[in-house]
């Protein structure tokens, strides 16, 4: 049957079918964007219930219709929205996120933090894939008066000598231009073991998880240069005096909304000294060092110091060596050179006699390392230039390069330099009292004690029961292997890289200490939790 439709009607019915459908087609696409808008914004879309042909949702209780509420979106231009989208109560605006915090390392994408509704004031969650998740650290912005002014003190800061020239270069102090015989090229410096705040402080402004939000930080440190400033108070001034700054600091602290969180128990700070120095008990004059952490405020907080006492809130690290690599390689070289070195000496002692100390047996392991020809002695006296050769790093690692073991007792107090210096140089440490070592950097060295060094008791060579040359020449041959390539093993761990460098895949002291306060902090908050008396954070 032929069809009597006209040309002309034929195309419109044509035209009118294609128009249909693409109007359908954009139809579909305008509903699912905005479903899309309305499910990135935290909206959902809820079925009505169908109940003959009433399309509302009905309150069990009463049987009252209930309108579904879909919140009203306005897509428009206006600078005053946000993400271009306008919103028509306060309530709808809150729900969108804050930006992202300013993240300091430029090697961080700040596109892959996420940040989601938040009612609670707690910091926004982030992706797994942050490298930095549970690792960012807040650096107060201190007054001066507490770190760069001491600084520009630098000369009244040693009771016996100038520490300006030990404070260049970040407070690595000067660079050593030495041959490559001792030492290797570009990566020792004459280091103060006094110098341990700054070098810390220089080393966290290039940490690679710095945050500007203290609401994200899992842990917030207190450039406090504690021990420089007792250094220059520790003879001949009051307690007053060596007071001031310690009393100052916790008062401006506490005054901080970083503070009142936690109320200081995220907070830590450096002390580049021993822990005593720090815990004057007293008030009699003349008595030794700060109350600082006698103080109720930093009774919260965690110190980092060179040497521990015994308190729950101090932890030590390493003493600062001579060795600051700014590469990986620099660290796996020298370990290999350390591995190959030739040790004519079976033990070595550095030190000097402490007539005084009628409990050191300092003069015994002197007059025993000079009976044997076995030993090495490096007298730390000052020869006719003033100089101690046992402050001259090229001195001390020629020896203790050559040595199979390097004696450690105590000296001013339980911890020496000495340790570190004798580790960097692949010498198995001998200890003698459980405070030097063991008992203190319990993050940085192994548990196993015996894996890396030798233990005489004290009271064996006091009483004249221990002799030092026999006691280790009994040590086989493939345990003195296996304990010299722990102590090289453990190079990294006790070194301070240079400041403004980052290593790779290798954890130095830095990385080693931050690690242990961020752990510290997430146990104090696991302990909070499962408390029922949240006292130590803060209803602001």
């Amino acid at each position: 049957m032929m069809d009597n439709k006209s040309p002309l009607r034929r195309y419109f019915e044509q035209f009118r079918f294609v128009f249909l459908t693409i109007f359908l087609f954009y139809m579909s696409m305008i509903l699912l964007d905005y479903y899309s808008v309305i499910k990135e914004n935290g909206f959902s879309l809820k079925p009505f219930k169908t109940n003959g042909a009433n399309h509302h949702d009905v309150d069990n209780n009463n049987n009252t219709p209930i309108t579904p509420s879909i919140p009203s979106l306005n897509f428009t231009q206006n600078n005053s929205t946000t993400n271009g989208v306008e919103f028509n109560s306060t309530e709808e605006k809150q729900m969108i996120p804050p930006p992202p915090p300013l993240i300091r390392d430029n090697n961080v994408n700040v596109d892959e933090l996420i940040v989601t509704p938040n009612s609670n004031n707690k910091a926004p969650p982030i992706r797994n894939s942050d490298p930095c998740y549970g690792q960012y650290i807040y650096v107060h912005k201190l007054p001066s008066r507490f770190n760069d002014d001491l600084l520009k003190r630098c000369r009244s800061l040693l009771h016996w000598g100038d520490m300006c020239p030990y404070l260049t270069n970040l407070g690595l102090g000067p660079k050593i231009i030495e041959n490559a015989k001792v030492l290797l090229k570009d990566t020792w410096y004459q280091t103060n073991q006094f110098s341990l705040e700054v070098i810390f402080h220089n080393i966290m402004k290039h940490y690679k998880c710095l945050t500007n939000d203290s609401a994200l930080a899992s842990a917030i440190f207190v450039p406090y240069y504690a021990g420089l400033n007792v250094g220059q108070y520790l003879w001949g001034y009051d307690d007053r005096i060596r007071d001031e700054a310690p009393l100052a600091l916790v008062e401006w602290l506490s005054n901080q909304k970083e503070w009142k969180r936690m109320w200081g128990r995220d907070h830590f700070l450096i002390g580049g000294r021993t822990a005593y120095d720090f815990r004057r008990k007293s008030g009699d004059f003349g008595d030794w060092g700060t109350k600082l952490m006698f103080l109720p405020e930093a009774r919260n907080m965690s110190m980092l110091t060179i040497e521990t006492d015994s308190y729950d809130n101090d932890f030590p690290i390493p003493y600062p060596t001579y060795f600051h690599p700014s590469k990986d390689l620099q660290v796996s070289l020298w370990q290999k050179r350390m591995r190959r070195m030739k040790r004519p000496y079976l033990f070595t002692f550095a030190g000097a006699p402490r007539p005084n100390a009628p409990y050191s047996i300092r003069n015994e392991l002197i007059r025993q390392c000079l009976s044997s020809r076995s030993c090495k002695l490096l007298s730390c006296y000052k020869g006719k230039n003033n100089k101690n050769t046992c402050e001259d790093p090229v001195s001390i690692m020629s020896v203790f390069q050559r040595s199979i073991f390097c004696l450690e007792p105590s000296g001013d107090s339980y911890t020496r330099r000495s340790t570190f210096d004798a580790i960097l140089a692949g010498c198995i440490p001998v200890f003698f009292h459980p405070k030097s070592a063991y008992e203190q950097y319990r993050w940085h060295l192994p548990k196993d004690y015996l894996s890396y060094s030798v233990f005489i008791p004290e009271g064996d060579v006091r009483e004249n029961k221990a002799i030092i040359n026999d006691t280790l020449a009994r040590i086989s041959r493939t345990r003195i292997s296996k304990m010299r390539e722990e102590v090289i093993r453990l190079i990294p761990r006790v070194t301070y890289r240079e400041p403004r460098s980052r290593l790779g895949k290798i954890e130095d002291a830095f990385d080693i200490a931050v690690k242990g306060i961020i752990r510290r902090v997430e146990e104090i908050k696991k302990e909070i939790s499962s408390s029922t008396d949240n006292v130590y954070y803060s209803n602001e």
